[in-house]
């Protein structure tokens, strides 16, 4: 009995990252387009967001030896959309995000550009 009383109660953690398809992804940035409080995140290379990306979208490529420090230093009560190509990479960094604090961030599941 007495090791139930001393060990500690663990809550289940809420998971604060939502996965958006492409299409309710495109959806979300209309809505927020005069949102300050929305930040769209491109997780590709620099290469790769020069090609396209969504714009006003920040590159932060998430193979960078420095993407945990930057994204230490952003707003954490700010709403982060996360995109890649596939899903792979921004699903990877909105986990990091969610270890970091962060407490609203999207991953787009497949690509925002036909």
């Amino acid at each position: 009995m007495a090791d139930r009383e001393n060990k500690k109660l663990e809550m289940p953690r809420l998971k604060m990252i939502k996965t958006l398809t492409a299409k309710k992804a495109k959806g979300l940035i209309e809505e927020n387009k005069q949102n300050p409080q929305f930040r769209i995140i491109d997780v590709r290379t620099k290469e790769e967001f020069t090609e396209n990306h969504v714009k006003g979208a920040l590159n932060l490529d998430i193979h960078d030896q420095r993407f945990e420090q930057t994204i230490a230093k952003l707003d954490k009560q700010k709403t982060y959309l996360l995109y890649c190509k596939t899903g792979g990479r921004c699903g990877a960094a909105a986990e990091l995000m969610e270890k970091q604090g962060f407490k609203k961030v999207y991953s787009v599941i497949g690509w925002l550009f036909d």
